[in-house]
């Protein structure tokens, strides 16, 4: 089975900048050794403007738009308490992989430390 990883605004950005650690993703998405997905929220929070990394990033990746995960983040941020605004957008993250199957790469991995419980089994890296 080929591994899906789940890219936060972080992993985005790292990607972007050319952080060796996060471009490995792209490298293993052309040998067809992975996948990509980027939860649809995740764009607003990145996109600032075009530029040509950032074609070829959404190239390499695919979008995902998920009722399903939007409804389960939308419980899990339901059972917290002191929720932020920002803790959406990685809550939906954390969801699409959970459904997927998939393994989230972000910039920081402590961000998802309060959802953690609410995903279990769900694998974060840093990009």
């Amino acid at each position: 089975m080929i591994p899906q990883y789940v890219f936060d605004t972080g992993a985005l950005i790292a990607t972007e900048r050319g952080k060796e650690r996060a471009t490995r993703f792209l490298k293993l998405v052309r040998l067809g050794r992975a996948r990509i997905l980027i939860p649809l929220p995740v764009i607003s929070e990145w996109w600032r403007g075009r530029s040509d990394a950032r074609e070829e990033i959404l190239a390499a990746g695919r979008v995902v738009a998920s009722l399903e995960a939007a409804k389960a983040a939308g419980i899990a941020l339901g059972r917290m308490r002191d929720v932020q605004a920002r803790l959406t957008v990685d809550a939906i993250v954390m969801a699409t992989a959970s459904l997927a199957n998939g393994i989230v790469v972000t910039g920081d991995p402590s961000d998802f430390d309060r959802l953690a419980p609410h995903f279990p089994g769900v694998p974060v890296l840093s990009a």
